[in-house]
């Protein structure tokens, strides 16, 4: 599966408890966090997130007046396996398609992972993919 889904860059200031406030905020409007990747400043944490929800997560985020960038992102199933993301790394690269950003997670007894990415072309991305 290969498809574009909304993701937010939510901007938190850099200290304990605001992850958590975000996070009950979206539980308590029944949004679900899909995939979540937190990258740290000095002051800021940028957390990246897609989410089951995308309309009711904005409302959310809004009302706790955080700071949101909005971007469409791939997020794409892969095998569990060694080399798999070195395989659509190498397909990206063929296209002429460059890797923004990626995250991605799978447990060790999972057959399949799921993969977000961050690309210059998300259409030229899925027809080099599919």
């Amino acid at each position: 599966m290969i498809k574009i889904e909304r993701q937010f860059a939510v901007f938190l200031e850099n200290r304990p408890g605001m992850l958590l406030r975000t996070c009950q905020a979206l539980a308590a409007a029944k949004v679900n966090i899909l995939a979540l990747s937190i990258l740290d400043t000095v002051d800021h944490a940028i957390v990246r997130m897609v989410v089951d929800k995308a309309p009711e997560a904005e409302q959310v985020l809004e009302r706790l007046h955080a700071m949101v960038q909005r971007h469409d992102v791939i997020v794409m199933d892969v095998p569990n396996t060694a080399g798999a993301l070195a395989g659509v790394a190498e397909r990206l690269a063929e296209a002429g398609i460059n890797i923004e950003y990626a995250y991605c997670t799978a447990s060790s007894g999972q057959p399949a992972g799921a993969l977000v990415l961050r690309t210059n072309d998300l259409e030229a991305t899925i027809n080099a993919l599919s």
